[in-house]
């Protein structure tokens, strides 16, 4: 890992302006809150910042504030302080329990809410400097190589899978992001936020250079909403989702008023059902239309040579969450 000169931001615009100035300079620049993920994209020398502009000495951004019958959440809150948020825990169960499900408790004290959102792919190939396309390359070796834990929705040219916990309970939400960048602030769902390998092979999302996630904007709740994130590992901690879904249900008692199911672990963004969701509108959930609704889920699966298995465990994972979060009074 080479040097680098550190800067402390004193405000979003100074971080903006810091960046710009570096890369004006010809240097690499690079945020900072956590640092989790950076430091080992740095360790893994995938990144090189010359000047690492940390954003921790930016006061007020790891909070969470009601706003506008919402929350305005910070994004330099740690996924921990999320966690255990009394309002957050109250009202939007589904962020908490993603929030509370990343990585090891460690990790949760130092991780940030944008960090995890923004988190680069832990796809092996691409951590281990191979020159696929996340790397500037012009190959996805998973293609045909080591796609365990793969996609099996929205792949190619890349077949990565978004890592965010945090990422599809937002977009369940239908969260909105605050971005800052050198042109000044501006608001983006975050269901826009995400984009796919075929629209950008190299990048995950709309962030420019020089563009910070500055904070989360919810909507307020409405009268019987019930949200949960369920999530399937490999092993029991220290990892990322193999199949996650996250689940928002707006009940009339035993009735659907709406819903907005995502998935994770199983897409290069945050996968949105919108099938499914029109399927449940207006209609009493039981046992047989979770059935339907996990058939649903998976019609427009394509799933690779090894991550077939991971079709019949997102039917399960929709299945058993839906029929749970149904039935909690």
């Amino acid at each position: 890992m080479k040097d680098f000169a550190n800067a402390n931001a004193r405000d979003l615009k100074h971080a903006v302006t810091l960046a710009e100035q570096a890369h004006r300079a010809g240097r690499g620049a690079s945020f900072a809150g956590g640092g989790s993920d950076l430091l080992g994209l740095a360790k893994e020398r995938l990144v090189a910042p010359d000047v690492l502009i940390y954003l921790k000495t930016i006061k007020g951004l790891d909070r969470v504030t009601k706003a506008a019958g919402g929350l305005d959440i910070g994004g330099l809150i740690t996924l921990d302080a999320l966690s255990q948020h009394p309002i957050v825990r109250q009202e939007y169960g589904v962020l908490a329990e993603a929030a509370g499900s990343v990585a090891t408790p460690q990790i949760r004290n130092v991780g940030t809410l944008a960090g995890n959102v923004c988190q680069r792919p832990w796809c092996w190939y691409f951590r281990n400097g191979f020159p696929c396309f996340k790397n500037g390359g012009k190959t996805c070796f998973s293609a045909t190589g080591e796609n365990q834990f793969h996609a099996i929705f929205g792949g190619g040219p890349s077949y990565i899978v978004h890592p965010s916990d945090t990422a599809p309970a937002l977009v369940a939400l239908d969260a909105k992001f605050r971005i800052v960048g050198p042109s000044g602030e501006r608001i983006v769902p975050a269901a826009e936020f995400f984009v796919l390998p075929r629209d950008n092979s190299a990048r995950e999302n709309i962030l420019g250079p020089d563009d910070v996630l500055a904070s989360v904007q919810i909507p307020a709740a409405r009268p019987g909403t019930r949200s949960t994130y369920h999530k399937v590992l490999d092993r029991e901690a220290w990892t990322h989702a193999v199949v996650s879904a996250a689940m928002v249900l707006e009940m009339d008692q035993d009735v659907c008023r709406s819903a907005r199911i995502v998935l994770g672990g199983v897409a290069p963004t945050p996968w949105r059902l919108p099938e499914v969701e029109r399927l449940l509108a207006g209609q009493r959930i039981t046992p047989d239309l979770a059935v339907k609704a996990a058939e649903t889920a998976v019609a427009g699966a394509r799933p690779l040579g090894k991550n077939g298995y991971k079709v019949p465990l997102t039917k399960g994972v929709v299945r058993r969450t839906l029929v749970d979060l149904a039935g909690r009074a």
